[in-house]
Formats: structure tokens, C-alpha cells, sequence
């Protein structure tokens, strides 16, 4: 077997922090040949907690919003921004998913400025789920994977039906990018968004009064529903880009919150994210009928929760396909 498709050998090159194993790694989670799929089992094993002894050392980050609102050249500058930082980058674009192939029409990677010969910055656009804006496994599998490796992972979607719950359930920290006067504030608050983000960027800070008008909009939504520890940060993508710096400081800060007292919030907030990856694959695999046979989704919940939290996604699907018998 080569080492490109031997899982365990790319999960150890990317647990060593070879990013040139990035490629080859998503290439085997994106494949759905059955020999394919077992070594991509035995790849997130080498990278599971229990594996690794802690947690993955990267920050997962989710970037999500409508269409147009400016994703891409926001993440173009953070990009930048993190590299001047000397900080390794993984960028998963999640595209619509062709119809004809179920791959992705790869726009959003075209759209996000970076360097080709940096080796420090990996970009993959990935399809999404079956559902419009959902997420697939392989993206769920391929965040928790680049997370052991990279510094920052970003998962980069667009913002429409399930988009916005599912990015929550796999990154550590999210944000919800808002275009200054197109009415997103009070759609998301009609939507139950407003209770997802950990951080709310307005982009387009450049337009003046529209943009501190929703600013000011979604700070009063956002004491409306209790979240007053919601950052929301004003961007201009405009050069010169200001809020930048902000917006770092914010994403640093809830890393912070999230890995004090010796990373406990992070580590239940990952725990969580396996056993949502978990009951989708088994979902995937098995239906509705499958998920019944289990009592529904809290059973399988609690059946996870009780599962060794150091436990890797393909060994927590295991677990539920016994219990389903």
C-alpha cells in the first residue's frame, strides 16, 4: 500500500505536523470506496484525543453568511493576516454540490487570494451535504483531521439552509458575517442564527452609517436573547482594511475562554462535535429507521456521552451500530 492511501501513516505524518500530508489525508476522507473509507477510519484514529493525548492544537474556526456578504475577501485578509503571524492555515471552501458529480464547483477557492507556493497554506474547496448548505462527513472528518496539524483550520460556507447550525457543530469558535443593509439582522433573528455565532462581523465598515446602524441593530438583538459575550466587530475589506485587528483579537480571545483551566470547554465542545459527526455518519449509513431502532437522536447522544471521550468518530459510529444491533 502506498503512503497516500495508508491512513495510519498520514494520520502520523500529520500528527508530527507534516502539512504535506494534508492533501493525500482529504483525498482518502473524501473517497467513498469501501477500502478507502477504512483507512480513513484507521487515519482519524491516529488523530483522535486519545491518540494524540489531548486535544488537536489547532483552532477550528467556522466562517459562515449569506451569499455576498463578503466572505471571501474577509478571509483573503485574515489569511494574510495569520501568515504574517507565522501561523500555518487550512481553508476548507465548502461549494455547492454538482449535481451530476457531488464534487464542488470549486468557486469559492477561486475567490480566496493566497499564495501558491506558501506551503503553510492549504485550501480545499469540498462539496457540501446532502442537504443545501449542510456539510458533508468528509468536511466534518477532514476540520477535525487539519486541526492536529495546522494552526488555524477555517471552514468557510455559505450561508443558507442548514449552513449556519451545522458549522457550529464543528468548529470551536464561529462567525456569522452580516452585510450592512440588507435586513440580515432581523432575518436571523426570525431564523434563531443569532443564537450561534460566537462572534458577528459587519463587513462593508467603509459605508458609514449603515454599517453602525446594523452594528448597532445586532448588539440590541444580541441583548434581546441574553448573549451579551457575543463579540460583533466592524470589517472594511476596502484597502486600507480596518477591523482586522479586532476581529483577530476577538477570535484569540474565545480561544482563550475556550482553553483556560486546562482547556475543559474546548474539550467538551470537541466532544460534542464527534458525537454530531457521529450520529450524521450513522444517520448517513443507516436512515431514519436506523436512528429509531436506537430511540431516536437524545438516546444516541447519551449512548455517545458515555463513551470514552478520547474515542474517534469511526470508533463512536462502531458503538451506535452495536447498539442498533
Amino acid at each position: 500500500m502506498s503512503d497516500e492511501h495508508d491512513g495510519a501513516a498520514l494520520g502520523v505524518r500529520l500528527r508530527g505536523r507534516d502539512l504535506s500530508a494534508a492533501p493525500a489525508a482529504l483525498n482518502l476522507l473524501e473517497s467513498k470506496a469501501p477500502e478507502d473509507r477504512e483507512q480513513a477510519a484507521a487515519l482519524l484514529r491516529e488523530l483522535s484525543p486519545a491518540a494524540l493525548g489531548r486535544e488537536a492544537p489547532g483552532h477550528v474556526i467556522g466562517i459562515t453568511g449569506p451569499p455576498g456578504a463578503g466572505k471571501s475577501s474577509l478571509l483573503s485578509i485574515l489569511l494574510r493576516s495569520w501568515r504574517e503571524q507565522q501561523r500555518s492555515v487550512a481553508v476548507l471552501a465548502v461549494d455547492p454540490s454538482s449535481r451530476q458529480s457531488g464534487g464542488s464547483l470549486l468557486g469559492d477557492r477561486a475567490r480566496i487570494e493566497f499564495d501558491p507556493a506558501d506551503r503553510d497554506v492549504f485550501i480545499r474547496s469540498t462539496a457540501a451535504g446532502e442537504r443545501l448548505g449542510g456539510l458533508s462527513w468528509a468536511t466534518r472528518s477532514a476540520a477535525q483531521a487539519l486541526s492536529a496539524a495546522f494552526d488555524v483550520v477555517v471552514i468557510e460556507t455559505v450561508g443558507v439552509g442548514q449552513a449556519e447550525t451545522e458549522v457550529a457543530e464543528v468548529a470551536d469558535t464561529v462567525a456569522v458575517v452580516v452585510q450592512p443593509g440588507s435586513g440580515d439582522a432581523l432575518q436571523f433573528l426570525k431564523s434563531g442564527i443569532m443564537e450561534i455565532p460566537d462572534i458577528l462581523v459587519v463587513t462593508k465598515a467603509d459605508l458609514g452609517q449603515i454599517a453602525l446602524s446594523a452594528r448597532r441593530d445586532l448588539n440590541a438583538a444580541l441583548r434581546s436573547l441574553g448573549r451579551r459575550s457575543t463579540s460583533t466587530v466592524a470589517v472594511s475589506s476596502v484597502a486600507p482594511a480596518t477591523g482586522i485587528d479586532e476581529l483577530l483579537q476577538a477570535f484569540a480571545q474565545h480561544w482563550n475562554e475556550l482553553t483556560d483551566e486546562g482547556g475543559r470547554l474546548l474539550a467538551e465542545r470537541r466532544r460534542q462535535a464527534r458525537r454530531a459527526a457521529a450520529i450524521t455518519d450513522f444517520q448517513v449509513e443507516h436512515g431514519e429507521r436506523g436512528l429509531r431502532a436506537l430511540g431516536g437522536r437524545r438516546a444516541a447522544q447519551q449512548l455517545l456521552a458515555a463513551q470514552d471521550p478520547g474515542m474517534a468518530v469511526p470508533e463512536l459510529v462502531a458503538a451506535l451500530e452495536r447498539r442498533a444491533g
